[in-house]
């Protein structure tokens, strides 16, 4: 997508810093992929968060569920940096996140405050999780897996065994 392309498209970037993803966010990221010209889904950073994966392997599995959805306008990418700047970097005038419950809109308010601050023609754009999505996390899904406990209804199956596998180590 060259920078004369993009002019008039509606491009969004939605980052997660997710590990592994799950099926909230790849139901987020598709219910975009279906209202923008194009998603830029990207594996993030997150300094308060220690992900078992690493970039390469998170944009694998984000791309699992691109493929499993069969999206052709949904790119997966990884940035460690302010994701403002990327989004600038793809011409996105959007920002997306998602939102389970009041605490998660608590921190995309003061980020969406802090992402505003340095650009102003970027939005941020909430969107809700499904009802029953709203509840699974990253972090269930570790804390389940670690319990030898099924996690096949959290994610994709080629996830299962990954995460089975990184707990190992």
């Amino acid at each position: 997508m060259g920078n004369g392309k993009n002019k008039n498209k509606k491009i969004i970037v939605y980052p997660i810093s997710a590990s592994p993803p799950t099926w909230g966010h790849a139901d987020i990221m598709m219910r975009a992929a279906h209202k923008f010209d194009h998603v830029y889904w990207v594996a993030a950073k997150n300094s308060q968060k220690l992900p078992i994966f690493n970039d390469l392997e998170r944009t694998e599995m984000m791309q699992s569920y691109v493929n499993y959805y069969q999206l052709e306008n949904v790119t997966v990418d990884s940035h460690s940096g302010a994701m403002i700047r990327y989004a600038n970097d793809k011409q996105a005038k959007f920002l997306l996140r998602g939102l389970r419950n009041t605490s998660d809109f608590h921190k995309e308010l003061e980020l969406a405050a802090g992402n505003r601050g340095i650009d102003k023609e970027v939005e941020t754009i909430c969107m809700f999780s499904k009802p029953h999505f709203a509840t699974i996390s990253s972090s269930l899904v570790r804390e389940l897996a670690g319990l030898n406990e099924r996690i096949d209804q959290y994610v994709l199956p080629s996830i299962v065994s990954r995460v089975l596998e990184k707990l190992k180590t």
